[in-house]
């Protein structure tokens, strides 16, 4: 069967970006066996000849309605799948859905039916806020990243901010490149709609939250986007932890020197 992907240069790539972040993803040790998840808004791809595709699947509920994504498509990570195998074939390990005129249905278009995550209604709830409120956010990643847990679990870390500011001061390129800092959520059951709903609210003024005890969950441009803000926090996490472990509590940058970071590179204060 021909792939959606042929004769669509630009849709292509998008896809092979998701594919890379991953790949990143899995080497990075955040993706344990089927753990995380994408999904990315690819509406702008979709031609007149994708918007006639016949479904591939019956119609499937989301869960709640979401009018804001009336006519959108997305590419989703499937259900069970591994991002290491995401990573080399991922049309295999994922799939095109389109959101139906109910905005609470959506079918699978291409290359397979395989089943989006399980988390598809939290992730389609962001995107259609991000569509509402005209942000440009185009993708969602969630993922384990492995120092930034192991913080979660110290109730120090978890008041607000206090982990932005530890993070913020490890390196200067943290405050650069991630200048919202980093939310939190407590702990709550995964895939619960309270956990969705607190992610949502924390959303409003991060681009990244920290799920006690889970993983982080971050909103993007596109996927890497998305994964480069979490980068940037899980290495600042290391070098903390790797401080701490070498015997002292690491200085951090001052409060001037944040300062002056905002100011030169023209960061949200």
């Amino acid at each position: 069967m021909k792939s959606i992907l042929e004769g669509r240069p630009a849709l292509q790539q998008e896809i092979e970006k998701i594919a890379e972040v991953a790949g990143y993803l899995w080497q990075n040790g955040w993706a344990e066996r089927n753990g995380g998840n994408i999904t990315v808004n690819i509406t702008e791809y979709a031609d007149a000849e994708i918007r006639q595709l016949a479904p591939i699947s019956d119609v499937i509920q989301i869960g709640v309605t979401l009018p804001a994504l009336k006519g959108c498509y997305f590419y989703c990570k499937g259900t069970g799948k591994r991002m290491r195998d995401l990573a080399r074939r991922p049309m295999d390990n994922g799939s095109i859905i389109r959101i139906l005129d109910d905005c609470a249905s959506y079918v699978i278009i291409a290359d397979n039916p395989v089943m989006p995550t399980s988390e598809l209604p939290s992730h389609l709830t962001v995107h259609a806020k991000q569509i509402a409120d005209g942000t440009g956010y185009k993708a969602t990643v969630h993922t384990h990243p492995i120092e930034l847990v192991a913080m979660s679990h110290s109730k120090k870390f978890l008041g607000k901010d206090v982990l932005t500011k530890i993070l913020w001061s490890m390196i200067p390129e943290t405050k650069a490149f991630c200048p919202l800092g980093l939310g939190i959520v407590p702990y709550e059951l995964p895939g619960s709609t309270l956990l969705a709903d607190a992610t949502l609210r924390e959303l409003e003024d991060y681009d990244v939250v920290l799920w006690e005890k889970h993983g982080v969950f971050a909103k993007g441009t596109d996927v890497m986007d998305a994964f480069d803000q979490i980068d940037v926090l899980s290495k600042a996490a290391k070098i903390y932890i790797d401080a701490k472990c070498m015997g002292f509590e690491p200085e951090g940058m001052s409060d001037e020197q944040l300062k002056e970071m905002t100011v030169a590179f023209n960061l949200p204060k």
